[in-house]
């Protein structure tokens, strides 16, 4: 078992000394190893400064923060940070040269993130503007910016050889760090050490680090369970396990029939960086009421499968979360599946999110909704939303006011008076809770404009 951490960095293979904290943020050991081109700004994952590359097996690359990406995490991976974007002279690369050349940067500050995303971007391909949702510029504006990233191309480089990702345990003063290769092994730890953190992607948890400054006594990480990382479709739904990241999520979500509202609200959580650590076992775990890919779960009517030694158990997801970030986990238990039925074909199916920011911003209220009509009558009314009560739920009375109804203005109406007894939202910076009822109510009606008038357009986003 491996007691080093050790990982490739800008093509050189690294091990660090003994002793080192698994937990200190990938941007603090950066920084503090002369590598100060990745640059912090907000240490939360919001602005994309401290971006930095994971390239993968087969030459992917995944933008991802420096700042909530822990040293333990990066066992047998590689990363890739400005620095080690210069040719072999020394010569910047032709995507910093472009930024320069382009008016693409002033002060600098935010540069470095840019062009990380940028040369990710390069060999990912994909909307523009998705790939920049994560990085803020603070002077120089997009213009430039979104010039340059239209004129990119994938400079071909091959990935770096990988270090062996054995099993390890790292340990540090009062902390130890485990990351197992097995299910039975994880199952184990899990049982021998309840109250250690569990860790995937720590999109959620690297925020009390970088944050918050915590120093968890005991971390279990789950990126090397083979078994967690199954993304699986059939006919009937599909499977994901607990650390699939998002991005290989909506990667498949993109691709099968049914799940493009699923897909869209996706793509708005958080951003590329995020999405490419975040994952969909964190986001039940946390069990927040306003956990943006929640909703969908219990609108599709997805069920959840926990692991332990004693064996499995599978639940509906409406039935894990339990209150406000509380979850039906019993001591010695992980989450290790989602599955995720494939809506009715000709259902109506809609996933909401209404945020101050359309990108990079928490949800003021989520919703997903799943309408399947049967001649001419609602035949059944899956009706869940985020943000308007202590847990992510289903809106009971609403659903009952439109089965058996046409799905008219009238059942429509009716529902969302009805909805008004199901939610019970707070007021708080995002919004008061007579705004957060509000709409609630309209994202209901939006559903039946959506169904009865097509051409009419849903959703505004202005892109200047």
């Amino acid at each position: 078992m491996g007691t080093f951490i050790a990982f490739t960095l800008n093509g050189r293979p690294v091990t660090l000394p003994a002793g080192t904290s698994p937990t200190t943020s990938v941007l603090d050991w950066l920084r503090a190893s002369g590598l100060t081109g990745t640059k912090e700004g907000c240490a939360e994952g919001d602005c994309g400064a401290c971006t930095v590359v994971l390239e993968e097996a087969g030459g992917a690359r995944t933008p991802i923060n420096g700042c909530l990406a822990m040293l333990g995490q990066m066992q047998g991976r590689a990363i890739r940070t400005v620095e080690g974007l210069r040719g072999p002279d020394g010569a910047p690369h032709p995507i910093q040269r472009a930024m320069a050349e382009s008016d693409g940067t002033q002060c600098g500050f935010c540069t470095p993130g840019i062009v990380m995303t940028a040369w990710a971007h390069a060999r990912e391909g994909g909307e523009v503007h998705e790939a920049l949702a994560g990085n803020l510029c603070r002077c120089t504006g997009y213009r430039p910016i979104l010039e340059v990233f239209e004129t990119l191309a994938d400079d071909g480089a091959p990935a770096p050889a990988l270090p062996d990702p054995a099993p390890a345990r790292f340990e540090a003063p009062g902390q130890v760090f485990h990351l197992p290769a097995t299910l039975p092994e994880l199952l184990a730890l899990r049982a021998a050490h309840p109250e250690a953190w569990l860790l995937a992607g720590g999109t959620d948890l690297g925020l009390r680090v970088s944050d918050h400054r915590e120093k968890p006594p005991a971390i279990i990480c789950l990126l090397n369970v083979p078994e967690l990382h199954r993304l699986e479709a059939t006919s009937g739904a599909i499977e994901a396990g607990a650390a699939v990241p998002y991005a290989r999520l909506l990667a498949l979500f993109r691709r099968e029939a049914g799940f493009g509202p699923y897909a869209a609200l996706l793509a708005r959580l958080g951003s590329r960086q995020i999405r490419g650590l975040g994952t969909l076992g964190g986001n039940l775990g946390t069990a927040s009421p306003i956990g943006d890919a929640l909703p969908p779960l219990l609108a599709l009517g997805a069920t959840v499968t926990l692991a332990s030694q004693a064996g499995t158990r599978t639940l509906p997801v409406a039935d894990f979360l339990l209150g406000y970030r509380k979850n039906a986990l019993a001591p010695g238990e992980v989450i290790l599946s989602v599955t995720l039925p494939r809506p009715v074909p000709d259902a109506l199916f809609a996933c909401e999110k209404i945020s101050k920011r359309h990108d990079q911003d928490i949800a003021t209220v989520g919703a997903a909704l799943l309408v399947r009509i049967e001649g001419g009558m609602v035949a059944e009314a899956r009706l869940a939303f985020g943000g308007v009560g202590p847990t992510v739920a289903r809106a009971a009375r609403a659903e009952a006011a439109l089965i058996g109804r046409a799905f008219d203005e009238g059942a429509v109406n009716d529902a969302a008076e009805a909805l008004m007894q199901d939610i019970a939202p707070l007021s708080d910076w995002r919004g008061t809770a007579a705004y957060r009822r509000l709409v609630a109510q309209g994202l209901l009606r939006r559903l039946h404009l959506r169904a009865t008038q097509p051409d009419m357009p849903a959703d505004i986003m202005e892109v200047v």
